[in-house]
């Protein structure tokens, strides 16, 4: 199963989507700075803001996909809602 993931940063005041099959290990490589690259290097407190489980990966990447599309905040905080 797949899971869409927002993690937020209070440092850099920055929202980040994405998706994955393991969330707990994909959140150990973006705090770790696994990736040298990567948009995540940023910040190093982010945090689980929002984790939607139970996905097909298909679905998990159509839902990441959308709401990266929307860029958008007040998007990101009403789906918490």
């Amino acid at each position: 199963m797949a899971e869409v993931y927002i993690l937020y940063s209070p440092s850099i005041d920055s929202y980040y989507i994405g998706s994955c099959e393991d969330f707990e290990k994909r959140l150990s490589q973006h705090l770790n700075g696994v990736y040298k690259i990567a948009f995540t290097k940023k910040a190093h407190d982010r945090q689980k803001y929002l984790l939607i489980q139970d996905l097909s990966y298909s679905q998990a990447r159509q839902i990441e996909i959308h709401i990266k599309k929307m860029k958008s905040v007040k998007y990101i905080s009403n789906i918490k809602k």
